[in-house]
């Protein structure tokens, strides 16, 4: 029996069609992969699926339905009764999904409180268990912790316990594991896994064709919002038919091997390192209702080097990129820039050398405002406020940047809350890059890209940093995205540093239990629930 099924579905906006004629189906018990670069139309496909279509979309489709309903008439009261009673939907976007001033126990609760008639004893009982099933803390139940004060990857654990803990027909998981180290992404697979061993059908939306080889029973390739082919993973995998699935597999098989390549050989020696110090932290410390978030983090970043930061979700990497923005004033311990103190220090002293520091934050989508259009998105940061339209000089070089991330110059009018995950993060590389920084902070640049995408992203960012000069600090669970881009390495654990040092050395031959963690776990998240399990 399949829990969603859809024929002839299509999705345009202001008579754009973005999907056309998408033929999808789940059968209960079975988790199916939807795959395709950014911008395929993944993304408009699973919220037309939900009735979570953008305003102003036309939706047709010969037939949809969804956990045995035929949802096509339905209006938005009638989604609401479906929604987390029958379908569970983690969307790409944590940040977004959870109210950062609501405790986050309410969050996950409000399916059960909804749906069902358990008692609030009960109903403690079960988001408790439902939060250690994804590796948080259960006392986030009932201990009134808000979702804003959660990093992005606890955050993205708590959307997957919501998803899951009303035992949906249907679970529909965008980009599941983009936030989470390895280790917790393994967990998090398992419990999409209990939920598919119960019964339910998964569709997962990724760019990792190594967690699909792992976990997924099919695979549906898109392309320019159609589907080009589909089949069962090891076949698609091994014999790609489509020009667009041979790209994505061939861009997963040169990515592992290049990154491969530089972590046993290059890693360390590529940067055009001066010996000057352009970023320096001392013992920076920060704690939050006296919770140590960073304690005693030291380093020193050269001009034209990379500092890839990694670490388990929680550790402290978020927290220390903000202070390094001067975002956050450290406890103790300081930051400087240029050799010149940076932090802690007043923002008025600050804002001179503010454009000296730049940075991509983990989730773009909450940070661009949804009135604006793209080119107006990125003549604000080549003009520090000053212009509201790009023409004339200005006009091309917003096209420049457009095309310097492979963005088409024709999205400049489209809202950036238009585009998908991946063009949005590309748009955020742009906007970051406008200012001419002489450090680049990125935390998780390259998750949310497919293997294509994020090649391209990773090979600009070492062009930038080979001929420019700029040095950058690269935060990131993927470690063969660290691997290739970072001269050292920096590994967070608890919130102190417990390993650092050259990338091919600690990547090799890591030293700290954690590390080595961390590296089996990425290879058990691509093996499957099998090596998961072991």
């Amino acid at each position: 029996m399949n829990v969603v099924e859809a024929r002839g579905l299509s999705v345009a906006v202001g008579g754009t069609p973005l999907v056309r004629d998408v033929a999808l189906a789940v059968a209960a018990g079975e988790c199916v992969a939807l795959v395709g670069a950014s911008g395929s139309g993944k993304t408009v496909t699973v919220r037309a699926l939900l009735g979570l279509s953008a305003p102003g979309s036309a939706v047709r489709a010969d037939g949809l339905e969804v956990a045995g309903l035929d949802v096509r008439a339905f209006s938005d009261r009638r989604w609401r009764s479906v929604r987390g009673a029958r379908v569970g939907y983690v969307g790409q976007e944590a940040l977004g999904a959870l109210d950062p001033l609501r405790p986050v126990g309410r969050e996950v609760d409000d399916t059960l409180r909804l749906h069902t008639a358990m008692s609030a004893r009960e109903r403690v009982d079960a988001v408790r268990s439902a939060l250690a099933g994804v590796g948080l803390d259960p006392a986030i139940a009932s201990d009134g912790r808000l979702a804003g004060t959660l990093s992005g990857g606890m955050r993205q654990r708590a959307l997957i316990a919501a998803a899951t803990i009303g035992s949906p027909a249907l679970v529909i998981a965008d980009e599941p594991t983009t936030a989470l180290d390895a280790g917790i992404a393994v967990r998090v697979m398992e419990q999409l896994r209990a939920a598919q061993e119960r019964g339910a059908g998964l569709l997962v939306v990724t760019h990792d064709l190594g967690l699909v080889a792992g976990w997924a029973d099919r695979v549906v390739v898109m392309d320019a919002g159609r589907v080009v082919e589909e089949g069962a993973v090891a076949a698609v995998l091994r014999s790609p038919v489509h020009a667009a699935t041979r790209a994505l597999v061939a861009a997963a098989g040169a990515g592992a091997g290049s990154h491969g390549a530089r972590g046993a050989a290059g890693a360390g020696s590529h940067g055009a390192g001066s010996g000057a110090a352009v970023l320096e932290a001392r013992e920076l410390s920060k704690s939050y209702d006296r919770v140590d978030a960073v304690t005693g983090v030291s380093f020193t970043l050269e001009r034209g080097r990379s500092l890839g930061v990694v670490g388990a979700s929680g550790s402290g990497k978020t927290t220390l990129v903000r202070m390094l923005l001067g975002l956050e004033a450290p406890d103790a311990g300081t930051v400087t820039l240029d050799g010149e103190p940076w932090a802690p220090l007043p923002e008025r002293d600050r804002r001179a050398r503010r454009t000296r520091v730049s940075a991509v934050v983990q989730d773009p989508g909450a940070t661009f405002d949804e009135r604006w259009s793209v080119e107006r998105v990125l003549a604000d940061a080549f003009t520090d406020g000053n212009a509201r339209r790009a023409t004339g000089e200005l006009g091309d070089r917003v096209d420049a940047a457009l095309r310097q991330v492979d963005l088409d110059p024709a999205l400049r009018d489209r809202s950036p809350l238009t585009l998908s995950g991946g063009q949005r993060q590309r748009l955020a590389i742009a906007r970051a890059l406008a200012t001419d920084p002489a450090v680049l902070v990125l935390d998780e640049p390259v998750t949310a890209l497919d293997a294509t995408v994020q090649d391209a992203v990773l090979t600009l960012l070492e062009r930038l940093r080979d001929t420019t000069g700029v040095a950058m600090v690269f935060v990131s669970h993927d470690l063969r995205a660290v691997r290739r881009i970072a001269d050292d390495v920096l590994v967070m654990h608890e919130g102190a540093a417990i390993e650092h040092g050259p990338a091919a050395d600690v990547f090799a031959h890591p030293e700290h239990p954690v590390t080595a963690e961390l590296l089996r776990a990425a290879e058990r998240l691509s093996a499957g629930p099998a090596a998961a399990a072991a």
